[in-house]
Parts: structure tokens; C-alpha cells; sequence
């Protein structure tokens, strides 16, 4: 299975890219793993919050393939634990899913399509953080539940 991370805007920070390009590295031992920056449409100061989620969905739902699995990342999505998170994953591989996709939305959240279209909504935490971070956490995180499934130490529960 491979396992791509969506994300709007530019590259990593240099305050988290070496730890993003250091757990995504570690990743790659379990999954294939790729981020995907996805570049902001232009114009977007002059666009309304609604716009701009239109123009951002119809970017995302474009570079969808339909048997892709989106999971998206989104405040009210569901919480689960980093147990639950490295089942999901193994039921994902076990039923054959060939690429998994995480999407961090843009600064307004997505359009009520890319909602429809994902089959999964996961919330970090209900706490509210810069994408950036959010990256971090997100390649951590699986990076933990591939430690989970191979019953490494990494993760002590």
C-alpha cells in the first residue's frame, strides 16, 4: 500500500522539516510514503473563503483516482488512538487499498465535495494547529503506528 500526505502550500518550514523529512524517512520502512505539496491557487487574496475551499476542492477531486482512500485531516473529524490508527492501517493493507491519502485542508478547511469524497475525517487532536505542525504530527503519527504493527519499542502504551 502506498501512502500519499496532502498538503496546501509551500515547502516545509525549516523549523519542522528535518523532523517531517526524518519520520516520513522511517515511514518508508513500513509504507511507501510521499508528501505532495499542493500549490495554492493563484490569486487567492482575492477570493472569498468559499472560492477559495471551490477552487481548492476541484484541485484536489482532480488529482483524486477513484479508488483512492481519502482520509481527511479536519478538527471535527473522529478521534482514535495511535493503536486504532495502526489497525485502520492494517485493515486498509489487508483489503488490498493501493493508495491511501491523507489530506491536510487548506487555511478555511474543504469544500463540502472533498467532505462527500473522503472516506474517513480524522481529528488530530480538537485543538486547532498551523499546518505545519500539523504535518509533523501526521508523518509522527504514522510513522508510530508502523512501529505499532512490527511491535517495535517506539511506541510505549
Amino acid at each position: 500500500m502506498r501512502i500519499e500526505l496532502w498538503s496546501f502550500g509551500k515547502a516545509h518550514e525549516s523549523y519542522v522539516k528535518s523532523g517531517i523529512e526524518e519520520f516520513t524517512k522511517r515511514l518508508n520502512h513500513y509504507f511507501k510514503t510521499e508528501w505532495i505539496l499542493i500549490p495554492t491557487p493563484k490569486n487567492t487574496g482575492m477570493l472569498s473563503e468559499l472560492d477559495l475551499k471551490k477552487k481548492e476542492g476541484a484541485i484536489i477531486l482532480d488529482w483524486l483516482e477513484p479508488d483512492d482512500y481519502l482520509v481527511l485531516l479536519d478538527e471535527r473529524g473522529k478521534n482514535i488512538t495511535s493503536i486504532e490508527l495502526a489497525t485502520f492501517l492494517q485493515k486498509k493493507a489487508d483489503i488490498g487499498t493501493k493508495k491511501l491519502v491523507f489530506l491536510i485542508g487548506g487555511a478555511f478547511g474543504v469544500d463540502p465535495t472533498v467532505q462527500q469524497r473522503a472516506q474517513f475525517t480524522w481529528s488530530l487532536s480538537k485543538l486547532v494547529f498551523p499546518h505545519q505542525l500539523v504535518r509533523l504530527l501526521l508523518a509522527e503519527q504514522l510513522y508510530r503506528a508502523g512501529t505499532i504493527l512490527k511491535n517495535e519499542k517506539y511506541h510505549h502504551s
